[in-house]
């Protein structure tokens, strides 16, 4: 976005967000600046991670001039993308980050995001996840955030993922068009997707993880970042969780400000749907929630799926880094 564009973003903020972006100073008056000015965030498929791509003033705010937003494929490869470097931070389904943290990956996860963006839809005559059983289920990929996510729901309700469900793998056409052509029993959706189909009364929604428990308990999607520019940037990390838990804040405050940015940055493709989105998942209580308690939750329904050997508590030994979090939990507490 160019500078005439950002000032006129800030200008149409309400009083009340602009206390969001432009007070950013107060919180951090007294810290060193920033190590590096230059971060590159992934920009994965699902505009549920809206507060990431909207972040971009604050993260100027905080003392960044070079920002990036790097084309990566969800799951455990966007994951992959963040362990090689080849981007510093990104907002993930939390599973795919526990099952890339159980191999060994070098990423850590510093905090949450936001619950309550996916939805299982299944066709008629369906009317539960144990439903499920020898149905045909579809999924961009296998480790994609689909398959992950919804193997974790089966194995909660006692289906076994990897033997009960026949996976139909799908980038194109997509697991939704498939599924609204019949081709398919069910598929977990990420927004815009449930948007969309609500819209068109296509299929019914057999769990709603903003609604539904246990999952809307926990955080679905966290912010995770590269272990090595974590080592060597811990106030620049510190800055980055603070836009983006700024932006959530934001992206609660001016839904329809927000919806019109991100589709005219390209990161959504249908207003309406994206203002949908922004409307329905509560940004806000991000302060609610406790991202380690997600992960110990998701590593647990991993580890009984057979998805990954590591203990709950290895994971978040090996993977999780809450000191940054917990400093803003207390900074930013309303």
């Amino acid at each position: 976005m160019d500078i005439q564009n950002r000032r006129r973003f800030l200008a149409t903020l309400s009083a009340a967000a602009a206390v969001a972006l432009v007070d950013a100073q107060d919180s951090f008056s007294q810290e060193a600046p920033p190590e590096t000015t230059t971060v590159r965030l992934g920009k994965i498929y699902g505009i549920c991670i809206a507060p990431q791509y909207v972040a971009e003033d604050l993260l100027r705010a905080e003392g960044f001039t070079d920002i990036r937003y790097v084309a990566a494929n969800p799951g455990i490869a966007t994951a992959l993308a963040l362990a090689r470097g080849e981007i510093d931070f990104t907002t993930n389904y939390a599973p795919p980050m526990a099952i890339s943290i159980d191999s060994g990956e070098p990423i850590t996860i510093i905090g949450g995001e936001h619950v309550g963006c996916f939805e299982v839809f299944a066709k008629e005559g369906i009317r539960s996840v144990a439903d499920l059983k020898g149905k045909n289920v579809g999924v961009q990929s296998i480790g994609s955030s689909q398959h992950v996510f919804l193997s974790v729901i089966a194995a909660h309700v006692g289906l076994d993922p990897a033997k009960e469900i026949h996976w139909v793998t799908s980038a194109s056409p997509k697991p939704m068009d498939l599924f609204a052509d019949g081709k398919i029993d069910a598929f977990l959706g990420l927004p815009p997707e449930p948007q969309e189909l609500r819209a068109r009364k296509i299929g019914r929604v057999i769990v709603n993880s903003a609604l539904d428990r246990p999952w809307s308990q926990y955080f679905c999607c966290v912010l995770a970042a590269n272990r090595e520019y974590i080592r060597k940037n811990p106030i620049a990390t510190k800055r980055v969780l603070r836009a983006i838990v700024k932006a959530a804040d934001l992206c609660a405050i001016e839904p329809t400000l927000v919806a019109r940015r991100i589709v005219d940055a390209g990161f959504a493709p249908n207003y309406d749907y994206a203002l949908q989105t922004l409307k329905e998942i509560p940004y806000a209580r991000w302060r609610e929630y406790n991202p380690e308690d997600a992960i110990r939750f998701y590593a647990l329904r991993l580890r009984e799926a057979g998805m990954i050997k590591s203990s709950p508590n290895k994971i978040l030994a090996d993977g999780t880094d809450w000191r940054h979090w917990n400093e803003l939990k207390r900074e930013l507490k309303s």
